[in-house]
């Protein structure tokens, strides 16, 4: 093909998608036979049926789905707006919503705007209305309530679209809003360091304008006193990040003041395998010497540390698809509002000399 028939090539149109008078006429049945037989026809006789179908497939033919939304007052979607980028956290929830609505034949448009980016936020709230979603998702991290990235409520205007709040909540008393039970997962891990016949615990965590720290403090808290005992405030530590480099930094601090400590409750796995780290390199063993609890439950740093981490699971997942049936729900009529706080499960590996693989 010379250069000349090339272009022409680019400007020819492209072949018109087939319509549902295509599929009649190939079928050989009138409009609404062919429309009825898609729609499972089931007072047709079964061949009139398979033949449409066949039609339809040989010219591959898709329904309308706009005018087929108009039809049902569905349109079978719902939007998703992401404030946090892909990672650790919004990757499984995501894919729990998805699972959930998948189930019931409805799909997903997401759209991501940084948090502190109002007008972005806008545009996808008014893409996602225009396309008549059937309900709107919003995910989040989760601020205490006085910092500048505390989670304010959308803004959907009419108010009639289904809207809820995954892994965060907003100051909203009539909003749906699903998060981790922070506190409970707090209260497995320290109740597991004293089963075990740890008494001498600290908390090292990470920064405290995330709510998550001072609702684990408070666990860790409420447990020790019911038993008893009390956690000092030198033994909890709060550092700038959620990293390895702050665990390593934050065992050394401990060790230089001589602490007494025989288990450590930390904020995230990340920071577990720092303080695994720093006791290796001092001679002290895990967990023989020091029991070593973390959060997330993320499998690159859970399951492969040596030892493997006996770790805290938001259940992520499970609270993505929570949020998908609780969707549902909302569109199908329900009414819903309130904080609803999903609970944790404690996974037990070696750093608390647990049985292998349990739960609690």
């Amino acid at each position: 093909m010379d250069a000349e028939d090339q272009e022409k090539s680019l400007e020819a149109p492209r072949e018109r998608a087939a319509t549902i008078r295509d599929v009649a006429a190939a079928a050989g049945v009138s409009l609404s036979t062919a429309s009825y037989a898609l729609r499972g026809g089931r007072k047709l006789r079964p061949e009139t049926v398979d033949r449409v179908k066949a039609a339809a497939a040989r010219l591959e033919y898709r329904p309308n789905a706009l005018m087929q939304s108009l039809l049902r007052g569905r349109s079978y979607t719902v939007g998703l707006i992401s404030r946090e980028p892909l990672a650790r956290f919004s990757l499984p929830l995501l894919t729990g919503v998805e699972d959930a609505l998948a189930a019931s034949h409805v799909s997903v448009f997401l759209c991501f705007a940084d948090r502190t980016d109002a007008a972005r936020e806008r545009q996808h709230v008014e893409s996602l209305l225009a396309k008549q979603v059937d309900g709107i998702i919003v995910l989040d991290e989760q601020f205490v309530d006085d910092s500048p990235l505390a989670s304010r409520p959308l803004d959907i205007g009419n108010g009639r679209t289904p809207l809820l709040y995954a892994y965060h909540y907003v100051a909203d008393p009539d909003a749906l809003c699903l998060v981790p039970d922070h506190t409970q997962g707090a209260c497995l891990a320290t109740e597991h360091l004293l089963a075990s016949g740890r008494r001498h615990l600290a908390h090292i965590t990470g920064p405290q304008h995330f709510e998550a720290v001072p609702l684990r403090m408070k666990g860790m808290r409420q447990v020790m006193q019911a038993h008893g005992l009390t956690l000092p405030d030198e033994m909890v530590l709060i550092g700038d990040d959620w990293d390895q480099r702050w665990g390593r930094g934050a065992v050394q601090r401990l060790l230089d003041a001589k602490a007494n400590i025989d288990g450590i409750f930390c904020g995230n796995d990340t920071i577990a395998v720092g303080v695994v780290e720093a006791l290796h390199a001092q001679g002290i063993r895990v967990p023989d010497d020091i029991a070593v609890v973390g959060f997330d439950n993320w499998e690159p740093f859970a399951e492969y540390n040596d030892p493997r981490l006996t770790s805290v699971d938001m259940q992520i997942h499970e609270l993505g698809r929570r949020a998908g049936q609780a969707m549902l729900a909302m569109i199908n009529g329900e009414l819903a509002s309130g904080i609803l706080r999903l609970p944790c499960r404690l996974v037990l590996r070696d750093s608390s000399n647990a049985a292998d693989g349990n739960e609690r």
